[in-house]
């Protein structure tokens, strides 16, 4: 539940707002701002997309308050709050999100500890009730934390397993050495063994007030009303004298190089820097200057093209006092990292000499102008943008951060580059990928040991949760589609929505490289894929992404293609798209460097852990032979010519394979007109290719331990082919079934059995994946070596208790509402409800699938669902994968 910041993103701020209520409205966003008398801050903002709200609590503490010697307290405090309240049991609040839909997490950074729902708009007074009643307490018992720690201990054991979190820990220390930030917010084994209730209580107590809150509600909602709900329920929560803040003294940074492992299949070398926090005047500045340095027309970039690296980026990511910014290139396994990493510092000094370029500016504040109007495309992404602009960066809005952006010239970035890019105040990393051992078979695992869960008790509601949780009926969508077909066979869905000024677009053509791929050819599918970023027949790279950055687009091509553009620039942005995936340049040069990249990094991922692990996994469940267990080899790779890469095209690039879902601010007519004037002279030639693998026989049950040495925790994955297909409506039995198992934290039986009490695991998931020919079964979860048999034991143990007992009157009804309310959450942002539609289409559902599976979900009996487990769950047949320790 804890979001450790390795990618970043870039944040919006806001400062406390005081006295009477302020009303904006723009755009059919209305916001509406209070503050409460006891100080608490809320915001409300209406979002009309769907009948969906996001309620994100902020607590302005993290990492930065913890006590010395225990960096993860507030960490633990967050999963405590999940454990039960005065009036709340852990149970009571399980059942109750599961029953919402069980979207709903929580994460600490350093400055702030949040915790979210999103759930159906009529369940909003529900997770305010929760809200209100964690802030006021929090069963910070010894006996529950003795529970909880083991679950916190494996979420630790899961980031020590993963070398780029390593690294990012070591570049904190050494960024931030001396401060609250040369730490994250994670915590340690050492530290969570000595950390008591007591303590957990203490910091609860000192620092979950309403004067150190920010309530952030996004949705559809009436503002005024949810407002008058929010007084109700918080405004008598006493405020409270709050501890002082850790005081930052950051000293200069001090030169150094580290030199670490990664069990990725590539390489990176990194340069980093201290960069200016969100509360600097320069922050703006250099957040263009990091999306200049990454964009792909500039010279950091053009190590790509010119063979030298695999991809290239700068990142930055803004904490208050000081922010970390890195530029990073990608290499291959067995590449020269030093000469690499030389280059790297050659292109930022020349751009510290030369100045950036200003056509580049420009270009990085057109996409932060078009990346502010898209955040109101999703419910909870909004959310999260004004808890950041809110709660993390200390603005007014996200729109304040956008204008300071609007304001900065090429000037401005300039002098920020040279202030903050100092090659004598960096840390230079090299990450060299490292090989895993070679896969291990066993003959299997298991003691006597039993760890049988007992059956679950019923638990009351509380009277303010057990009428809202008593709906079961079919959601109705506010997805309704226009269907239609292009002459040349296109399928073209359009779903109007007007909640932005922004169109989106979304392509995907049916294919299985596995089944298109000549023989002796394999690989020619990755090649193709990234020759589309070489322009087209009549513009080149660097012309082609002119051409993109003009409007502020961006643009995705290959076998699945996207265009997110701003709805003025929706036809030029189409006919950019068409262009590129019609008449793609394919050049013979970049051909020969990408051919060799590509070799290069294929001989890297057939030796990493990782890519052994799913490999293990494919060959315990398919035949010898099957398609799906081609590979491609650095060999297959550089035998290719330039004309295998055309032919395959030719072959696999068809419109009457291909289906363009287009979303957003625009009529049905003119998305019509638009994307058959550009991708109507689209024609296909020859039979169509197939597409479908055949069946494939039950597997044999196995043991596979893939070794990697960078991981102390195994992860493991239990799973077994499946007779059912897609046209089986037992399908719908086995997913209310799977969401008795898993889906749902606590209110689930894998979660309750093996995290809640026993310990053992920090994520548990389980899922279906029914197709038209082929499907499995699978459990993910992740554990200290020691502990794989007995979770697996766990697992087949309640396995088998769903094959030979009835699900409880309680566990069905609930398993029912999460799925219907699933539905409703399906629909909370615009890339949802587009990528429903392409898949649906692509997979030859009905477009309304989920009210039809809605209907077969409200009618099915616990004993449908026990004889459909009974029927297609075969429990002797599960394969074990795991990649880390072997198991002992």
């Amino acid at each position: 539940m804890k979001k450790i910041l390795f990618v970043f993103i870039a944040l919006l701020f806001v400062s406390p707002m005081m006295g009477k209520p302020l009303t904006a409205k723009k755009n059919s966003e209305t916001v509406l701002r209070h503050t409460l008398k006891n100080g608490m801050r809320v915001v409300i903002i209406r979002n009309p997309l769907a009948p969906v709200v996001t309620t994100e609590m902020n607590y302005l503490v993290g990492s930065n308050e913890a006590p010395e010697g225990f960096p993860g307290m507030a960490h633990a405090q967050e999963h405590m709050m999940f454990r039960g309240s005065p009036g709340l049991s852990a149970d009571q609040l399980a059942d109750i999100t599961a029953a919402m839909g069980g979207d709903f997490d929580a994460d600490t950074r350093q400055m702030v500890t949040q915790y979210y729902f999103t759930v159906p708009a009529e369940d909003l007074d529900v997770a305010l009730h929760i809200e209100a009643i964690r802030m006021r307490g929090v069963l910070d018992t010894q006996e529950l934390w003795s529970k909880e720690r083991g679950a916190i201990e494996q979420e630790v054991a899961s980031d020590m397993s993963n070398p780029q979190y390593v690294f990012y820990k070591k570049l904190l220390a050494e960024m931030f050495k001396g401060t609250p930030y040369a730490h994250d917010a994670l915590g340690t084994r050492p530290s969570f063994n000595k950390t008591t209730g007591a303590m957990l209580q203490k910091f609860h107590n000192d620092w979950y007030a309403p004067n150190n809150a920010i309530l952030v509600i996004v949705g559809r909602v009436d503002p005024h009303k949810t407002l008058a709900e929010v007084e109700k329920l918080y405004g008598d929560i006493p405020s409270k004298k709050l501890p002082p803040r850790p005081v930052f003294n950051l000293q200069p940074v001090k030169p150094d190089t580290l030199n670490l492992t990664t069990d990725l299949p590539y390489g990176l070398a990194i340069i980093s820097y201290r960069m200016p926090g969100t509360d600097s005047p320069d922050y703006a500045a250099a957040q263009v200057l990091s999306d200049v340095l990454s964009n792909h027309r500039g010279k950091l970039y053009s190590l790509v093209p010119q063979g030298k690296a695999l991809y290239t980026a700068f990142e930055m990511n803004g904490l208050k006092k000081a922010g970390l910014g890195f530029s990073f290139a990608v290499f291959p396994k067995g590449a020269d990292a030093k000469k690499l990493l030389g280059e790297v510092s050659a292109v930022l000094a020349s751009e510290l000499k030369d100045g950036v370029n200003p056509d580049l500016v420009a270009a990085a504040k057109r996409d932060e102008i078009s990346s502010f109007e898209f955040q109101k495309n999703s419910v909870p992404g909004l959310a999260s943008a004004w808890s950041d602009a809110l709660a993390v960066q200390g603005r007014q809005s996200p729109e304040q951060n956008l204008e300071a952006i609007k304001k900065v010239t090429a000037a401005d970035v300039d002098r920020v580059a040279r202030k903050y890019l100092d090659p004598h105040h960096a840390i230079f990393v090299i990450l060299t990928p490292q090989s895993s051992g070679k896969p291990v078979s066993h003959k299997g695992f298991g003691g006597k040991e039993s760890f049988a869960p007992k059956n679950p008790k019923p638990v009351k509601l509380p009277d303010w949760a057990e009428k809202a949780m008593g709906r079961l009926s079919v959601p109705k969508s506010v997805v309704n589609p226009v269907v239609s077909t292009l002459p040349n066979g296109i399928k073209l869905i359009v779903q109007p929505e007007h909640i932005s000024n922004t169109v989106s677009v979304y392509g995907r053509i049916k294919n299985a490289p596995d089944l298109e791929t000549p023989k002796g050819q394999e690989g020619v599918s990755d090649i193709l894929g990234q020759l589309f970023e070489y322009g087209t027949a009549t513009l080149n790279r660097i012309q082609f992404q002119k051409a993109l950055d003009d409007i502020g687009a961006d643009k995705s091509a290959g076998t699945g293609f996207s265009l997110n553009v701003l709805a003025n620039h929706f036809e030029k942005g189409v006919q950019l798209l068409a262009d590129n995936e019609l008449h793609p340049a394919l050049p013979a040069q970049p051909f020969l460097i990408v051919q060799h990249q590509t070799a290069a990094t294929v001989a890297g991922q057939l030796q990493s852990p990782d890519y052994l692990f799913g490999r293990a996994i494919h060959k315990a469940l398919l035949p010898e032979g099957d398609p799906a267990l081609r590979r491609a080899t650095p060999q297959s790779v550089m035998a290719l010519k330039l004309n295998d890469v055309k032919e395959y095209y030719q072959h696999v690039y068809r419109p009457d394979m291909t289906t363009i879902v287009v979303i957003g601010n625009i009529t049905p007519e003119k998305a019509k007109t638009v994307i058959e004037k550009y991708f109507g002279d689209w024609k296909a030639t020859g039979p169509k290719p197939k597409t479908e693998l055949a069946p494939v026989p039950m597997n044999k049950a196995s043991v596979v331990n893939v070794p990697d040495a960078s991981r102390v925790q195994d992860r493991v994955v239990l799973a077994e082919n499946i007779k059912i297909t897609r046209s089986n409506t037992d399908r719908y039995a086995l997913s209310v079934g799977n969401h008795v198992l898993g889906g749902a934290f606590y209110a689930t039986r894998l979660y309750r059995d093996l995290r809640e009490n026993a310990g053992l695991v920090y994520y548990v998931s389980s899922s279906f994946d029914i197709g038209k020919t082929r499907s499995d079964y699978a459990v993910n979860f992740a554990c200290d070596p020691p502990n794989v048999s007995k979770a697996k034991d766990i697992v087949v143990k309640d396995l088998k208790q769903m094959q030979q007992q009835e699900v409880t009157d309680k566990e069905l009804r609930q398993a029912k509402s999460l799925l219907l309310r699933e539905i409703t959450l399906s629909e909370s942002s615009v890339d949802d409800i587009a990528g429903g539609l392409l898949s649906r289409s692509l997979e030859g559902l009905p477009l309304d699938e989920p009210t039809v599976a809605a209907k077969h979900y409200v009618s099915l009996s616990a004993k449908q669902v026990k004889d459909a487990f009974a029927k297609w769950i075969h429990t002797g047949y599960l394969i074990q994968v795991t990649e880390g320790p072997a198991p002992k």
